[in-house]
């Protein structure tokens, strides 16, 4: 079995997207940006579940949803909305932590595991292929982001039994240097690596040029 977990934020007004719904109002004048980039997150929520289901006919396969913004009843009829049936909190804390906890939940079931965000326009079948391809021969796989992040992590199944080689300690997150410090701390640990092809998240207004067309 290979755990594929969408770290999700129920999408609401002025509590999803804030930099996005900064831009909308000041950039564009808009009055209800919150609500816009409300709209903008379920899209992209949406799309990547869609992704995700079009895989579901492949054997092994656990896709899981992983919520944070509302509580774990509502999360529920959310994920069965989406089509999902393996729905749970993030909790609290950091991105390590609420990282973190999805892998723990990895090691009790043994399982390998991929973690990808909503902010995806771009994600295709093939990034997910290619990401469960990769785990099983490295011990992490990471699909960087252009703002110096990553929009997928994966860890593999030898990995998961050693909690602290994980690369989630001391890691900046929000920052221009999370993938940097992230390799940097997988090779201090001797971790094997693969990269897949650089993709584009959505924060900021002009992350949707593309999108757009």
């Amino acid at each position: 079995m290979l755990r594929i977990v969408v770290m999700a934020r129920w999408p609401s007004p002025g509590r999803c997207k804030r930099r996005l719904s900064l831009d909308l109002r000041c950039q564009l004048g808009l009055h209800h940006s919150g609500e816009r980039a409300m709209r903008i997150q379920r899209k992209l929520t949406e799309h990547t579940v869609a992704v995700l289901h079009s895989m579901a006919d492949q054997a092994g396969l656990r896709l899981e949803l992983a919520v944070c913004g509302i509580g774990a009843r509502a999360a529920r009829r959310w994920g069965q909305r989406l089509g999902l049936h393996h729905i749970h909190l993030q909790g609290e804390g950091s991105l390590g932590c609420r990282l973190r906890r999805q892998l723990i939940n990895s090691k009790r079931l043994h399982a390998p595991t991929v973690v990808i965000g909503t902010d995806l326009p771009e994600l295709a079948t093939g990034d997910l292929y290619q990401a469960i391809q990769r785990i099983q021969n490295h011990d992490l796989v990471l699909g960087p982001a252009k703002d110096g992040g990553y929009w997928l992590i994966g860890i593999g199944q030898p990995l998961l039994r050693t909690p602290q080689s994980w690369p989630l300690s001391g890691i900046p997150w929000g920052s221009n240097k999370v993938l940097e410090v992230t390799m940097a701390a997988a090779a201090a640990e001797g971790l094997s690596t693969s990269l897949l092809p650089e993709r584009n998240d959505v924060d900021h207004l002009d992350d949707l040029a593309p999108w757009q067309g």
